[in-house]
């Protein structure tokens, strides 16, 4: 039995995160009784609070009357809260454990792969909707178009499958799509060998059809496994796409396969042209009709901060994206180029202190595709810094490897936009990349 029942009062450690800001909507419209506490004042917490739960700034024992806790997996064990609930004898319940309750009581599609989760599982969401369902979904933005990033409806679960800190490895989807497997969360798994067993693991426990994109972190982790994986790739696969046209604001493609689906979509990208390929074979293979496919891939129009557009900056169209991993990065800065910017100016922002260390070199071949790069400094996300750690590491691995690349270090992200003005040109695109607070550049940066 659930322990998440109506009247049930849940309180969120870490609420105004992606992921628990969509869990405490979700199990409010399930009919529990949710508040949440959080650091800092946000956006976020405005949103929860305009919905009707009770949320508040900072981290206090004493304050809130629940049965059950649930907190982020960025929350310090000997948080005050979570200290407190264990004395009274209230429930605990990791985020990991929350999910896998939420998997266990509906039939969950799953999205997952290190990088393109959100925009696959707000396409899904979109997919689900076209067909006539109203599917429960957690994802990690708000789904432009369908509301917010937590939702609880009688149809099924659609999930943003998260790798992160082992979170996915209590659960069993009954659809699962695997959209690439890049080294991450290495300060969790230890090697990227571990890191694809975890996803080797969750693909034999999945109950019904994997789909999965062709490439070599993917195929590492369809070696490991003895169950059936439905292949979708721009070579020979079970499923093959072709005739990809992409622009700037949109792309298309055809999908062939048992049947032949003509594909369009209102983002470009090779990223999300992989992603849609995928969503579109997985609900294939869960009974979805080909048209609602289609006509719900078609109502995507992005996920927010992934390669979203943002206005203009002199000559030069600004774009925002999350992109945090080399291959994301490689990626974004790929699909402006085949979308026609021919000369792309890209600030980025790395991300964590231990994933900077460890992947710095891995980002040196990122940027080829950009004509200028201004790195900063580290995001820490909460991370301390061991000693020695800066944007700079990212900055060396480019120069090393590209001598010639006109790439500048500028530590304050405050000082980023002088050193964007005092460039000899901004190229027709500006690329601000990088998953914590990067994209507030856009707001000084773009005329209202």
């Amino acid at each position: 039995m659930s322990v998440f029942r109506e009247g049930t009062r849940v309180h969120v450690v870490g609420v105004g995160g992606a992921g628990m800001s969509g869990l405490a909507r979700l199990l409010h419209e399930r009919g529990c009784v949710v508040s949440g506490s959080d650091a800092h004042d946000s956006p976020v917490l405005g949103a929860l609070a305009a919905s009707g739960i009770h949320v508040r700034v900072g981290h206090a024992g004493g304050r809130d009357e629940y049965d059950v806790i649930t907190w982020s997996p960025a929350i310090a064990s000997d948080n005050v809260e979570l200290v407190e609930a264990a004395a009274r004898g209230a429930t605990l319940v990791s985020r990991a454990e929350a999910l896998a309750d939420l998997v266990d009581q509906q039939a969950t599609i799953g999205l997952t792969g290190t990088h393109g989760k959100t925009t696959a599982t707000s396409m899904m969401s979109h997919v689900l909707a076209a067909a006539g369902r109203d599917p429960s979904r957690l994802v990690g933005a708000d789904v432009t178009g369908l509301g917010a990033n937590g939702h609880w409806g009688p149809d099924g679960l659609v999930l943003e499958v998260d790798e992160s800190y082992g979170t996915f490895e209590r659960l069993a989807p009954v659809a699962l799509g695997l959209l690439n497997v890049e080294a991450d969360h290495l300060d969790h798994y230890g090697t990227a060998d571990h890191l694809e067993s975890a996803f080797a693991r969750l693909l034999e426990r999945t109950t019904g059809p994997v789909v999965a994109w062709d490439e070599r972190g993917t195929r590492r982790v369809g070696a490991l496994v003895a169950r059936d994986v439905v292949w979708v790739g721009t070579d020979e696969q079970d499923w093959r796409v072709r005739d990809v046209a992409l622009s700037r604001q949109k792309s298309s493609f055809t999908l062939e396969g048992p049947e032949r689906l003509t594909i369009h979509l209102a983002v470009t990208g090779a990223h999300n042209v992989a992603d849609a390929a995928v969503v579109a074979v997985l609900a294939h293979e869960s009974g979805i009709a080909s048209t609602a496919i289609v006509e719900g891939l078609a109502r995507f129009v992005g996920a927010p901060r992934r390669f979203e557009y943002r206005g203009r900056w002199r000559d030069a169209d600004v774009y925002e994206d999350y992109a945090h991993l080399p291959g994301e990065v490689r990626a974004a800065l790929a699909g402006a180029r085949a979308a026609g910017y021919a000369d792309v100016t890209v600030v980025f922002q790395p991300h964590r202190y231990s994933r900077t260390e460890r992947l710095a070199d891995a980002f040196a071949d990122s940027f080829v595709d950009a004509s200028r790069v201004i790195v900063t400094d580290v995001y820490a996300a909460s991370e301390e810094n061991p000693g020695g750690v800066s944007g700079r590491l990212v900055l060396e691995a480019i120069t090393r490897a590209h001598p010639d690349a006109h790439c500048t270090y500028v530590a304050d992200l405050s000082d980023v936009v002088d050193a964007l003005g005092a460039l000899d040109a901004s190229g027709d695109a500006l690329v601000l990349v990088g998953a914590g607070d990067v994209g507030s550049l856009a707001s000084t940066l773009v005329a209202p």
